[in-house]
């Protein structure tokens, strides 16, 4: 059993259809595998072994049957843990807030149960999802699996960790300014950001997404015949649709491809990033594609708007909670914001618009855009971001969050190594609403 926990979901549906493996035994293999890792990767929160085992069974006698419940029945995975579980509290990576439970499955979890998934534990966040890190208050700090000294980033920190580990091969993320591509690309997997609306959340927020964290392009694809499913409880949903989700290699002579390695703003991109992602756009332009440099447009006046008015946001939700329970680093850069004035936190809230309006018009020339996940190799496991700075605490982001607020759908495949052989990620971003373009394009780099 000691490959199963690195079988794809795409390979143990197969094999679930065949009779070769059962999702008891495939349960039971990742179990043992988190038993080995998990002690020293702190990925997982309301971990519940037993209940996966339940669950496992009941799969294995529904393939037994022939009437699997939907496209993941059997297969072991995981869900962040902002994203609500009915019966689990959601302390949204903070010490600070109550751990009452649950009440209701969020839309996510809700579609997952009703295909059968086998729910292994919810993965780790930092406080209030915003760091690139597994630092937290709340839970022990996670730890990347390549190297234990550094983070896997965030904020989906815990299920980066948890699929570079072979912790089952499907895991859920969510998204607001990078936080499923970052820890994909430094933990060397697949994360997908789907367009805005695409992926239904419950509470639905401007630029939040939920999308699949995988090893491979194929997983994610499947996974979002799950998770794109409709939910009337998100109202900034996009209206429901059939999707073809099967993403074939793309051709890539019909591919207009723009090359971004200047973000404009923030850190300066590491050279080895800056030559891993230079590669892919090479072999892109090797098979066929058509390749061009794309002109930086990101302003350190947007970048910073954006900071006042997400830093006012989280002043505000502080009023309610014990400050002092608070990662110090989060009080600190919320408290910035005291000064503000009502037309400096509007003036940020623009900048949401602002960034969305020059990324749709720079990128609109291509079908994708490629461009490192993050300018720098992951830090330390105990720092907060790769500055170290509340008063510069989005500088890696310039790459991630306009997608963010543009809508578009963007995804951090795998695409070399530092030195030190740190995962590195390049970014796919693709047009408006075009998730199936993005993932074929995805899927072309992965056989290139």
């Amino acid at each position: 059993m000691t490959g199963l926990p690195e079988t794809t979901a795409t390979e143990l549906l197969a094999a679930y259809r065949s009779g070769e493996m059962s999702p008891v035994e495939v349960t039971d293999a990742v179990l043992a595998r988190i038993d080995e890792r998990e002690p020293k990767l702190c990925a997982l929160y309301a971990f519940d072994p037993d209940a996966a085992r339940e669950a496992a069974a009941a799969s294995e006698r529904r393939w037994r049957a022939g009437t699997p419940l939907g496209p993941v029945d059997g297969i072991p995975l995981t869900i962040k843990e902002n994203i609500a579980t009915r019966g689990t509290p959601k302390p949204m990576g903070t010490a600070a807030t109550r751990l009452d439970p649950s009440p209701v499955d969020a839309p996510v979890a809700a579609r997952i149960r009703e295909s059968g998934g086998v729910l292994l534990s919810k993965t780790t966040m930092p406080d209030f999802g915003m760091l690139t890190s597994g630092l937290s208050s709340f839970h022990e700090p996670t730890r990347n699996p390549w190297d234990l000294t550094r983070t896997p980033g965030g904020s989906s920190a815990g299920a980066g960790a948890a699929a570079a580990a072979g912790y089952g091969p499907l895991h859920v993320g969510t998204d607001i300014g990078g936080s499923i591509r970052l820890p994909a690309g430094w933990c060397g997997i697949v994360g997908f950001k789907p367009s805005f609306g695409r992926v239904p959340v419950d509470p639905p927020f401007p630029g939040r997404a939920a999308g699949p964290m995988t090893r491979t392009v194929a997983d994610a694809a499947l996974f979002m015949r799950v998770l794109s499913l409709p939910d009337g409880r998100d109202h900034l949903s996009l209206p429901p649709s059939e999707q073809d989700w099967s993403c074939p290699p793309a051709d890539p002579a019909s591919l207009r491809i723009g090359l971004h390695l200047d973000p404009g703003v923030g850190l300066p991109v590491d050279p080895a990033v800056r030559e891993a992602v230079t590669d892919a756009a090479r072999r892109f332009e090797v098979a066929g594609a058509s390749v061009d440099v794309v002109e930086p447009w990101l302003t350190r006046e947007m970048l910073d708007g954006l900071d006042r008015f997400w830093r006012t946001r989280m002043l505000a939700d502080l009023a309610d909670l014990d400050a002092g329970a608070v990662l110090p680093y989060i009080v600190e850069w919320a408290r910035a914001a005291e000064g503000l004035s009502a037309v400096d936190a509007y003036h940020g809230f623009s900048q949401m618009d602002a960034i969305a309006v020059a990324t749709l018009r720079a990128t609109e020339p291509y079908d994708i855009v490629l461009s490192p996940t993050c300018q720098v190799p992951p830090n330390a496991f105990d720092s907060p971001s790769p500055t170290g700075d509340p008063a510069r605490p989005f500088e890696h982001v310039a790459f991630t969050v306009p997608y963010n607020m543009s809508g578009q759908p963007a995804v951090s495949v795998d695409c070399g190594r530092t030195e030190d052989g740190l995962p590195i990620g390049v970014q796919l971003a693709g047009r408006r609403f075009d998730d199936i373009g993005t993932l074929r394009a995805a899927t072309t780099f992965e056989t290139l």
